[in-house]
């Protein structure tokens, strides 16, 4: 029998950047918040001189223990979903901070495109560009709506960058708060070799700071080091943007804050039209509580505020067969393979320095920024160089055709070790209907819940996005001078184990239509109006860019949006 506890204004499910925005912006307002995190609480401290690679990035100190809660995955709907034992595409963060805390800090706006994809794409090249089985749709917020919440964020967490004009980015109303990040010898080859190309260059947006900086909030945070500790690490520094660094230590001086760790909520309670409150598992003691509130706020990772919306019967869950309801719809993923992987003879690089978010991209082929009239597939990919630091296990690249072991490899490797860099993409990910989450008809969790099954596969639009972006990455080597040149031209399938990006999306998305979105644009839910489910499940489809000043600038929105429903009630549009 759980333990009833009194009843609170707001409980937030996750405390990561989507529950960490919304508790600071309540908090502030005097609004009492209980902030319930599985896993532990954390803050600067626990990450000084925390430079441990085999813990963090190979043992994945900061992540969810799969022993204990997973997804299955399949690739159609014929295959049988087997579980993810093993941490290889996705990395799921865990406790105070969430992924919010092991992330690179890459922050790229989205485009108006998103927003309006679907009209836009209509007006330039007719209905019938986009295929049945794509359901694309807008966003029910436009780029002029969402750019003050934008602006927040980046305030809040310092970005460093430089603004881009044209090429369909949208207008900012401040520059980004610091100056872009340092350029690096490989980052100054990608400049000079896309400008003789007639490309725009610019520094990546960058959670990572080039500078001392204090927040509005009078958070104040150290200039970055380029210790090429980000990615799978906290910041010992206090360089990167996370979190617990920023926006949960200004809820907490609040006083209004509740945070309570080792909390897994297992079940949102509801009585068919709102949420009640939840029910939490102690981790530790194995206690289980329930905690009504007024207001329920999910903002955990995308999978797991799918599965807990799933689990607790809230929302229509989707059905491809006729692709009717929205609670598990349009899953997007991201498109990575169409990199240039270059190998120099006789000219080394410092590549063991670096940082997350250090790099340089052309604009060239986002969105619709270039004609696809012809082309058999819409949005892009930015094309860039990053620079992260190549820490030294498990960091043996070396040309195709070297053994993979033995003396030739060993001389290889350190022949290689400071001489190669990639020329990388990351492209659009759209909607397909039989890309989609719903719930594991045989696999458990340790609390005897179904698990979160995913089916996902690279689709025609995918492939002939590789096959195109391909092309340009392989002129840009070959016009950097790189003397081996290795350009992977095709997209495979999909697999869990190996894939190389954590940017997943959709599942809970928005919109104006109740028949076709799950949660308006404030994040509240259509089918339950005291639920907000915020974060990057948000999103229709997923963009070429990283998911997360989106997702923090939705968070803002839906902060705000939760304080006008405890004052008037109501659905908010």
């Amino acid at each position: 029998m759980a333990t009833k506890l009194p009843k609170v204004p707001v409980v937030v499910v996750g405390m990561g950047w989507a529950g960490g925005i919304v508790a600071s912006e309540l908090t502030k307002a005097g609004i009492s918040v209980v902030g319930l995190e599985r896993g532990k609480d954390r803050n600067s401290s626990d990450y000084m001189m925390a430079h441990d690679e085999l813990r963090y990035q190979h043992r994945e100190e900061l992540m969810q223990d799969l022993s204990k809660e997973t997804i299955t995955s399949r690739n159609n709907e014929k295959m049988r979903a087997l579980p993810m034992r093993d941490y290889g595409t996705f990395i799921v963060g865990d406790g105070v901070g969430g992924a919010g805390s092991h992330w690179n800090g890459q922050t790229y706006r989205f485009l108006p495109y998103d927003f309006e994809i679907k009209t836009m794409t209509e007006e330039r090249y007719g209905a019938d560009k986009i295929s049945p089985d794509m359901p694309l749709q807008n966003w029910g917020i436009t780029y002029d709506e969402i750019e003050p919440y934008y602006d927040t964020f980046e305030k809040m967490a310092g970005i460093s960058g430089e603004t881009v004009e044209g090429f369909g980015y949208g207008p900012r109303s401040n520059p980004y708060p610091t100056g872009p990040m340092l350029k690096t010898p490989i980052m100054e080859l990608f400049e000079t070799a896309t400008k003789n190309l007639g490309y725009s260059p610019y520094i990546l947006p960058s959670g990572n700071l080039s500078e001392a900086y204090e927040n509005p909030d009078g958070i104040s945070r150290a200039a970055c080091q380029y210790c090429a500790y980000c990615e799978n690490f906290g910041c010992e520094y206090g360089a990167k943007a996370d979190p617990a660094v920023t926006v949960i230590p200004v809820a907490k001086q609040t006083g209004n804050l509740d945070l309570r760790t080792h909390s897994n909520v297992t079940e949102i309670l509801n009585d068919g039209v709102k949420a009640t409150g939840v029910l939490y598992v102690d981790t530790i003691t194995g206690e289980e509580f329930e905690q009504p509130a007024e207001v329920v706020v999910v903002a955990s990772y995308v999978f797991n505020n799918v599965r807990l919306l799933l689990n607790s019967g809230l929302g229509r869950p989707y059905n491809s067969a006729d692709q009717t309801g929205s609670i598990g719809k349009n899953y997007c993923y991201q498109v990575s393979s169409a990199s240039s992987m270059m190998f120099f003879e006789g000219k080394e690089f410092n590549l063991y320095g670096g940082a997350g978010a250090l790099g340089i991209e052309i604009p060239d082929f986002v969105g619709d920024a270039f004609d696809h009239s012809e082309l058999n597939f819409l949005h892009g990919a930015g094309i860039r160089v990053t620079q992260y630091g190549n820490r030294p296990i498990a960091n043996n690249v070396v040309p195709a055709g070297t053994p993979a072991w033995g003396a030739e490899f060993k001389a290889a490797s350190i022949k290689y070790a400071n001489s190669f860099f990639p020329v990388k993409s990351q492209g659009a990910s759209m909607p397909h209907r039989y890309n989609y989450l719903d719930l594991d008809p045989e696999y458990k969790d340790a609390y005897g819940k179904p698990l979160l099954r995913m089916t996902f596969d690279y689709t025609e639009q995918d492939r002939e996005l590789v096959k195109y972006i391909s092309k340009v990455t392989h002129k840009i080597a070959e016009e950097i001078g790189a003397d081996i040149i290795q350009t992977n031209e095709e997209q495979g399938a999909f697999n869990v184990n190996k894939d190389t990006n954590t940017h997943n999306t959709g599942g809970v998305i928005m919109g104006a239509d109740p028949e076709t979105s799950a949660v308006n644009s404030y994040l509240q839910m259509w089918d339950a109006e005291n639920v907000f489910v915020v974060g990057a499940s948000a999103f229709p489809h997923n963009s070429a860019f990283n998911p997360t000043v989106t997702l923090g600038a939705l968070s803002y929105r839906a902060a705000e949006g939760i304080q006008r429903f405890l004052k008037e009630g109501g659905s908010l549009v």
